[in-house]
């Protein structure tokens, strides 16, 4: 695992779809046991560019997304490494009792791109939001849960996933955000990067919300306020030891989720904090019990309090 983090964290990097894409037709190249999985949704994560590149790797299930989950089941036992893309809710919550049962009880692997998720689902509202995705997929036995947070750390998520056996499940947006990472960095599934060092505050963020939470260190820093950031990009497994190194001694422990606090991030560090009796003062930013709608991603990333400058008020109010 080493990084480094950006100069330029304005600049943005590939949509986060065509990074999928590009990852997936460079693995396919090389093992031609990787299938790619669509429910009629080609046109809006690139994967017709696979259909086209790799038409035998391919295969179009249309809009029937819990059947789509039982042919990766079938693949899977047959020995190929299957990978489906469909919108985050539709990728969990819609297909949890195949998931379960075809994926993680009976043994086989799956690899899921779930996109858009929470606020990132912009105008097509709360029938497409997903702020439950994480949760769900954190209570089946074995899986892996992970967040990106810039294109680079997806293509690095993607290509090990296509080496696990197991269930993989990766949410991103499907548009560019921006960049957090330097090209070449590298990380391990289920290990948290230590962003930052300070001494009175930790964040522990993951996702897309990496890009603010390092905004709102900035200003933190310039009132003296000396913070610790996270990016716990694997969410399960859950780096349980970086939490309690960096809880220690904090006067406060926040975390930051584009995700309902109920069941997420929030909840698995809550849960750590408590059984390893951490005592200090602790906030779970997120969603706060509410169903999606529809607007922009910027107006739902502030309608929901999702931004740098929700993150430094609370963390202010905390102190």
């Amino acid at each position: 695992m080493t990084f480094t983090l950006v100069k330029n964290r304005n600049k943005k990097g590939r949509e986060l779809r065509n990074c999928v894409v590009e990852t997936l037709q460079n693995t396919m190249d090389k093992n031609k046991s990787i299938v790619t999985l669509e429910a009629d949704l080609g046109g809006a994560s690139g994967f017709t560019k696979i259909q086209k590149s790799h038409p035998n790797q391919f295969v179009q299930c249309g809009i029937s997304e819990a059947n789509m989950v039982g042919v990766a089941a079938g693949l899977s036992l047959v020995g190929y490494i299957p990978f489906l893309h469909t919108f985050g809710p539709f990728a969990t919550r819609r297909v949890f009792d195949q998931l379960y049962l075809s994926g993680g009880y009976a043994k086989t692997t799956i690899n899921i791109y779930g996109s858009d998720p929470g606020f990132c689902v912009g105008v097509n509202g709360g029938t497409h939001t997903t702020f439950e995705d994480i949760a769900l997929v954190r209570t089946i036995p074995g899986a892996v849960v992970c967040d990106a947070a810039d294109d680079w750390q997806l293509q690095y998520i993607i290509e090990e996933f296509t080496r696990l056996e197991g269930i993989h499940y990766v949410r991103a947006n499907r548009k560019e955000v921006r960049d957090v990472f330097e090209l070449g960095s590298t990380f391990t599934i289920g290990k948290a990067n230590v962003l930052q060092e300070g001494s009175d505050v930790l964040i522990i963020v993951c996702g897309q919300l990496v890009s603010d939470a390092l905004d709102c260190v900035k200003e933190l820093e310039d009132k003296g306020i000396s913070v610790t950031v996270l990016d716990m990009f694997t969410i399960k497994p859950l780096d349980v030891e970086s939490i309690i190194i960096h809880a220690k001694n904090k006067k406060a422990v926040v975390t930051f989720e584009n995700h309902s606090i109920i069941g997420g991030l929030g909840s698995a560090v809550a849960e750590v904090l408590a059984e390893h009796s951490i005592s200090t003062k602790f906030k779970r930013i997120g969603v706060n019990d509410h169903f999606g709608e529809v607007g922009s991603p910027e107006y739902l990333q502030e309608k929901f309090g999702l931004t740098a400058k929700h993150l430094e008020k609370e963390i202010k109010a905390l102190l």
